[in-house]
């Protein structure tokens, strides 16, 4: 069956929407309250060296095998591995890739449907004066309320599935266009805000005076497993993004790029957010619900809070909105490549699988808390450790091994194109380092399981 197949109209195209694909609720709400759980600095640097000695080398290797294969992550990795005499059941890699990034979105919409609701009460005001105990209330009674909670699910998720069914130019490419340079301009103005009115100074000493000590095996399997998260790798969003890119396009300028754009976003935004929390005298160390507990008392008793709450929530709605779109397009990519399917059918059936999933996740914050799977965790709980501390790293492992030790080299460096010493370096990377890493954290999360 033989499919027209899109293409970025430019790297600049490419670049965004991959760095788009990266920034997501991973670097607004998950690295602020990470580090804050942590131990702050010491968390940030074994972070950042993830992601240089893991994230970048393997953000190459799928963007390497995308392009080679030209086709979505399942039959692009059978392909591949057809041309390297290797077994076609390392297709299934590509198919885990695909069930992991709906797993993701089955949770990140309903988190996603948390931000746009935000973004509702912090334009009314509703945060003005607020104290500790009305922010716990108001944030535990939006997950008390499933209707509530199920109606922002499915706003995010027809925003989402709106721009994917458009397709790559006119859906992914125009979004992208637009969602991250406002992206960007919206952090600006929230950096310059907390410089003049948090405490900067407090806040820098938090995330970037190290203290070794705190730098536990468990801070590193957070750092490792945030790191995917974070730079969107193992679950085939870079992987099916690689295939629509042009020849001439370097593959390591480009994820160099796309990578310290990333990392540089959320320890911006991390400096951003501590100010204003040592300003107010808040906990650092507030969880998962530092944005949506913790901030609103900060942005009730700021200057203009209301505006600028309103303008932190849409950025992290628009963080959300780009990361979810990633996270469909390779498994939409396969059904419209495999089937007489469109494009729209296939968003609005998959779409709809995957809300459907979303309304456990909803439930399993009121009427099903108490309902665990595993480890005496509940439905959102599980998801969420599945997909970032086991199915992400294992299938950064897996494409590791296979672009290091099945493909032919000269097949990798056709597409990598670096200078011999650079190559020998992401060889380096690669094949022992990334795996090595990788494998140490499974064999410590195993110990911890036992």
């Amino acid at each position: 069956m033989t499919h027209h197949r899109s293409a970025w109209r430019n790297r600049w195209t490419f670049m965004l929407a991959t760095a788009g694909s990266a920034i997501g609720l991973g670097n607004i709400w998950k690295l602020p309250y990470m580090i804050g759980v942590n131990g702050g600095s010491a968390f940030v640097l074994v972070f950042i060296g993830c992601i240089f000695f893991v994230g970048i080398p393997l953000m190459m290797t799928e963007i390497l095998l995308g392009r080679r294969a030209q086709k979505n992550p399942l039959n692009g990795i059978e392909t591949l591995a057809i041309e390297a005499n290797a077994s076609r059941h390392w297709k299934y890699l590509g198919g885990m890739g695909m069930i992991t990034g709906l797993l993701i979105l089955s949770f990140y919409s309903v988190i996603g449907g948390w931000v746009l609701s935000f973004i509702g009460a912090a334009a009314s005001g509703n945060f003005v004066g607020m104290d500790g105990t009305q922010s716990t209330a108001n944030f535990n009674q939006l997950l008390a309320s499933p209707l509530t909670l199920l109606f922002w699910h499915t706003v995010f998720m027809i925003m989402t599935m709106g721009v994917v069914a458009r397709g790559v130019n006119s859906g992914l490419e125009k979004a992208n266009n637009i969602l991250i340079p406002a992206l960007f301009a919206i952090l600006l103005i929230l950096l310059g805000y907390s410089m003049s009115v948090g405490d900067m100074s407090a806040s820098f000493r938090f995330m970037f005076s190290p203290d070794f000590s705190k730098i536990t095996p468990v801070a590193v399997l957070s750092a490792l497993g945030h790191a995917f998260f974070s730079l969107s790798l193992g679950m085939g969003s870079v992987m099916v993004y690689g295939s629509y890119l042009q020849r001439d396009v370097s593959i390591a300028r480009a994820t160099i790029y796309i990578a310290l754009a990333d990392t540089l976003l959320g320890l911006l935004i991390g400096l951003a957010i501590y100010a204003l929390v040592f300003a107010n005298q808040l906990a650092p160390n507030a969880g998962p619900g530092l944005i949506f507990q913790t901030l609103p008392i900060a942005f009730g008793q700021m200057p203009s809070g209301s505006l600028i709450a309103t303008l932190f929530f849409t950025l992290v709605a628009f963080a959300a909105w780009t990361s979810a779109i990633s996270l469909v397009e390779p498994t939409i990519a396969w059904v419209v490549e495999n089937t007489e399917i469109s494009r729209k059918v296939a968003t609005t059936i998959l779409g709809l699988i995957i809300w459907l999933i979303g309304i456990s996740v909803v439930f399993s914050f009121n009427e099903w808390q108490n309902v665990t799977i595993i480890f005496g965790l509940n439905i959102f709980d599980t998801l969420d450790k599945l997909t970032s501390t086991i199915l992400l790293p294992l299938g950064g492992l897996l494409i590791a091994i296979f672009a290091g030790y099945f493909m032919k080299n000269s097949h990798v460096q056709e597409e990598l194109n670096l200078h011999q010493w650079s190559f020998k370096v992401w060889v380096l990377m690669n094949n022992v380092i990334a795996p090595i890493g990788i494998i140490g954290v499974f064999l410590y999360l195993f110990k911890i399981i036992q």
